[in-house]
């Protein structure tokens, strides 16, 4: 199986020589003409009437000698949206390993003479976020290569790697069916979601068409969708019966006849389940029969394992950051605590592993609260100061340089990709800058790196929150903001040396 790898990063690092603290809004130590230039035009930018309802913090901090350039409520807690992500990425860099694989298996407990008969058949999940139904399909081949013909009983599901906590501490109720708010399990497919693709009828009045990717019968659709003549009216709606805790796909609304094909994607309920009947699926479209039914247990613990599928960490973390995907925080988060609390990973015991992390960096595990991998929750509490601090550890401790080229290849690249492929293009911040972006109702944040006009390295974070509407103004800030940074000129002691 072909594993994704991931660019590296290499730079050479200096050691930070302390990080001063300073007063909030501005630094109390003297500044050079570059430094006071940077602090002048940062503040511009913040005079701006949106800020007048939001708070702001704000810290940026050299990587050559440690040097506050910039900093205003460094210390004041926000929540932080899915840059909590970074929290989680780099503590599962160090605790796992650069060389983890996430795996998903399957098990007999009993075989015939002639290795084509299983008595029941299990699909283990340990964790990991980014199997795909490709993946069940590779592992039913090599099923198939070994020469099992038939499945005399079950198809089971063993699920005893995590706790049974589907959803994320705090975490809205009404985001259900989102994608992005997918139920956890160790046992994932397909994001723990499924794509809805609703086209025009053939006629006018005509149901519309409605077809579900992976097509399979562990989910029904209820059409009450319609082809409408009027081209502007585009009234079509999908979701599914969150509220009944079904897995039925309703659609209702008008689609014009002349609209292209349109995408919706829902999460599903118990995608444990889901994996098992995808397998199931799969397994008969290949050939091979089953006799019994489908169902979660607890494997036999002489249960034989057949086939394994291994996933680097390297690509869990790429997708975790420059995809923002929660359930790889969530999962990761689960991974951790299993690996070094013991099974079933837990949420709380993932966190106390992030939490002794930190705290080996020197941070003060008392200053941020985490309730979740992927900052989802608005429990979450930390500062700019606090994710600073963490940024700068990884870039410069050695207990961390190991693990940071992996670190900063996993964030997105402005105007490049990820999160931020469409932000800052054509700007000097193109390229320049790798940040994790954060983004949950009335929050907006960016906490990252930005290489400098003359080759050095700043660690920055920007929280920014309370305010109603869009985010976008406030991305606009802090697109402008990172543009000054990595224009930013320090001197000959900022290059990397």
């Amino acid at each position: 199986m072909r594993l994704l790898k991931s660019p590296l990063f290499c730079t050479a690092v200096v050691f930070v020589l302390g990080l001063t603290s300073c007063s909030t809004f501005f630094p109390s130590r003297a500044y050079d003409d570059a430094g006071l230039e940077l602090r002048q035009s940062i503040d511009a930018i913040l005079a701006d009437s949106i800020f007048i309802p939001a708070r702001v913090g704000i810290k940026v901090v050299s990587m050559s000698d440690g040097r506050v350039l910039y900093e205003r409520d460094s210390r004041a807690l926000f929540h932080p949206a899915s840059n909590l992500k970074l929290l989680t990425s780099a503590t599962a860099l160090h605790a796992l390993g650069k060389d983890y694989k996430f795996k998903t298996a399957l098990y007999a407990d009993s075989l015939s003479e002639d290795g084509e008969i299983i008595e029941n058949l299990y699909l283990k999940g340990f964790g990991n976020p980014d199997l795909k139904v490709r993946d069940l399909h590779w592992m039913v081949e090599q099923l198939r290569a070994k020469g099992v013909k038939t499945i005399h009983g079950d198809v089971v599901g063993d699920v005893s790697f995590f706790d049974d906590l589907f959803w994320g501490n705090g975490w809205m109720w009404d985001d259900e069916p989102s994608f992005y708010e997918a139920f956890i399990t160790p046992l994932s497919i397909n994001d723990n979601s499924v794509r809805v693709l609703v086209a025009a009828g053939e006629k006018i009045g005509d149901p519309v068409h409605v077809r579900l990717d992976p097509e399979t019968k562990y989910l029904s659709v209820a059409n009450h969708g319609l082809t409408s003549p009027d081209a502007t009216e585009n009234t079509i709606e999908v979701t599914r019966e969150f509220k009944e805790r079904s897995n039925t796909i309703i659609v209702k609304g008008a689609l014009p006849h002349n609209a292209k094909e349109r995408e919706f994607v829902l999460s599903v309920w118990r995608p444990e389940l889901y994996a098992v009947t995808l397998l199931r699926e799969e397994l008969e479209r290949e050939g091979i029969a089953v006799e019994g039914t489908t169902h979660l247990g607890a494997m036999n613990g002489e249960a034989k394992q057949l086939v394994l599928h291994e996933w680097l960490i390297d690509s869990v973390v790429i997708n975790l950051n420059k995809s923002s995907d929660n359930l790889s925080a969530e999962n990761t988060l689960k991974v951790i605590a299993a690996e070094r609390r013991g099974i079933p990973g837990t949420s709380r015991a993932g966190i106390s592993v992030v939490n002794e992390f930190l705290s080996s960096l020197g941070i003060d595990t008392t200053s941020y609260l985490m309730v979740d991998g992927s900052g989802v929750s608005h429990y979450n509490l930390i500062s700019a100061e606090t994710t600073a601090r963490l940024l700068t550890a990884m870039f410069t401790e050695k207990s961390t340089r190991a693990r940071f080229d992996l670190f900063y290849a996993s964030l997105p690249i402005a105007g490049v990709d990820g999160t931020l492929g469409n932000r800052m293009k054509g700007t000097a911040a193109e390229g320049m800058i790798r940040a994790k972006t954060g983004t949950i109702s009335g929050v907006s944040s960016l906490s990252g790196y930005a290489k400098t006009r003359d080759g050095g390295f700043l660690a920055f974070s920007m929280m920014m929150q309370h305010f109603v509407g869009s985010s976008k103004p406030y991305r606009d800030a802090q697109d402008k903001i990172a543009e000054l940074l990595s224009q930013f000129r320090y001197g000959p002691s900022t290059a990397s040396r």
